[in-house]
C-alpha cells in the first residue's frame, strides 16, 4: 500500500471524481481529501464503511457489557439458562 496515492486534493477530487471512485472500490482503501494541505474529509467504498459501522457497534456493545459486569449486573448463563427454563415451563403450565 502507498500512502500518497491514498491522499489527493479537493481539487484532485473535483476533476477525476470519477478515477477516485474507482480507486476506492476497487482497493476497499479509504482517499484522504485535503484542502490547502490539511485533511478534511475521508471517501471510502460504501462495503468498507458498513463493516466499519458494525464493527464500532459491536465494539461499543462489547464496553458496555464490560461496565455491567463491573457493576455486578451480571448473571452466569446457568443462571440464565435455567431462569428461561422456568418461564418456559410456566407458561406452558
Amino acid at each position: 500500500m502507498n500512502i500518497s496515492t491514498d491522499i489527493k486534493s479537493v481539487t484532485y477530487l473535483k476533476s477525476k471524481a470519477a478515477d477516485l471512485l474507482n480507486q476506492v472500490n476497487e482497493t476497499h482503501r479509504p482517499v484522504i481529501i485535503t484542502q490547502n494541505g490539511e485533511p478534511k474529509a475521508v471517501l471510502q467504498d460504501p462495503k468498507s464503511y458498513e463493516n466499519m459501522r458494525n464493527t464500532i457497534g459491536l465494539l461499543k456493545l462489547i464496553s458496555q457489557g464490560e461496565e455491567e459486569i463491573k457493576k455486578g449486573k451480571s448473571k452466569l448463563h446457568e443462571t440464565v439458562f435455567q431462569d428461561i427454563e422456568t418461564l418456559l415451563k410456566e407458561r406452558n403450565e
